[in-house]
């Protein structure tokens, strides 16, 4: 097997393994993310929110690992634009892991909090959760729509320019990432909310692009006469 349709097997692997992880992830900390009563749940299920944190980070890996496998292939095209994309891949990563962070820090607080028992004022604690949760929301606002929405454009209009896959695919790769993109500044502004009808329609084609492109890239792989034409 060539290196390129190792390569291709490997992004396609991480594409699904990214797509998976992320959404088990969040269903996993339903219990300290959602509800007024987060504070007193989330050390209740202390090891399912630990597993969505791992889940996450998984997500994080997954994200590096498309950039730097796909890095050889793209930079044949155009090195400046595929190094863009490594480094923007980067910044989602870190901006995921900064919100992984955030969970656990309100998982500490939970458990801090039910230490404490009745003396305590709650106040403060609701306070220091409002900001962890908040911080967890941008998180996932800024990584999964705002920086998948730069990442997306940038191998789909090498792909465009190259063929190394099918038109169809990058035309829907360039469609969806315009969509997440404008998702994330509606969100931004305020006009819609990310966990809404609109937010999932906007995010469907992202959605459809990386899973369409995973199941091809593994059965089909890159067009080899494309790459070598390069």
């Amino acid at each position: 097997m060539s290196s390129d349709k190792k390569a291709a097997k490997i992004v396609g692997f991480l594409f699904i393994l990214a797509a998976v992880t992320a959404v088990i992830g969040l269903k996993l900390y339903d219990p300290i993310l959602i509800g007024p009563d987060y504070l007193a749940k989330g050390s209740e299920y202390a090891n399912r929110i630990v597993l969505g944190a791992v889940m996450e980070l998984m997500l994080v890996v997954s994200a590096i690992g498309t950039a730097t496998t796909m890095f050889p292939i793209l930079k044949k095209y155009n090195e400046t634009i595929a190094l863009w994309h490594v480094c923007f891949r980067f910044l989602e990563a870190i901006v995921i892991t900064v919100g992984v962070i955030s969970v656990l820090s309100l998982l500490t607080l939970s458990r801090e909090f039910v230490a404490a028992g009745a003396s305590v004022d709650p106040a403060s604690f609701q306070a220091s959760g409002t900001v962890l949760k908040a911080i967890h929301d941008w998180t996932f606002m800024m990584g999964p729509l705002f920086m998948l929405g730069i990442n997306t454009m940038m191998y789909s209009y090498i792909f465009y320019k190259t063929r190394i896959v099918p038109r169809f695919l990058s035309t829907l790769g360039i469609t969806g990432a315009i969509s997440v993109f404008v998702c994330s500044l509606l969100v931004m502004f305020g006009v819609i909310e990310q966990i809404s009808v609109w937010g999932g329609i906007l995010a469907v084609p992202v959605a459809a692009n990386e899973m369409i492109l995973a199941v091809w890239l593994l059965t089909k792989g890159f067009n080899q006469q494309a790459i070598a034409s390069l």
